[in-house]
């Protein structure tokens, strides 16, 4: 499989040839926190190759201290973008980061040990097309 991938200025883009091994959305503080949202929502592949198509804009990484979290994002819009990890052995791509349709669902819930506060029972609040009047 091929999947095709860009920041939201479009500044880098890229591709990843091969499967995802697992899809996980991540509540740990630090992706909560690098997200602004819920939880991260992260493909793994241990296989696939990733190739930088485009790289008008610097991609930067960072790894908060004493942590093995590490987030690469667009210098210019700030977009989470895919990063190795492990030695180079584990292909983390963020799941938004895609253009291409994805066919796969995520495994599961991961660090539920950390979730936020008003993560309960998300599915029953309202749902709106658009911003509400």
């Amino acid at each position: 499989m091929e999947y095709l991938g860009s920041c939201l200025c479009k500044g880098v883009k890229f591709k990843v040839i091969g499967e995802f091994e697992q899809f996980y959305l991540c509540h740990c503080r630090y992706c909560r926190k690098d997200t602004g949202s819920v939880h991260a929502a992260n493909l793994f592949s241990s296989t696939a190759q990733l190739e930088w198509i485009k790289r008008d804009t610097k991609i930067q990484t960072f790894r908060p201290y004493k942590s093995n979290h590490e987030k690469a994002f667009c210098t210019n819009c700030g977009s989470a973008l895919p990063h190795l990890e492990m030695d180079d052995t584990l292909l983390v791509v963020p799941a938004g980061s895609l253009d291409t349709p994805l066919n796969m669902r995520p495994d599961g819930h991961i660090f539920m040990s950390n979730k936020a506060d008003w993560d309960e029972s998300l599915e029953t609040i309202k749902k709106f097309d658009r911003l509400p009047e």
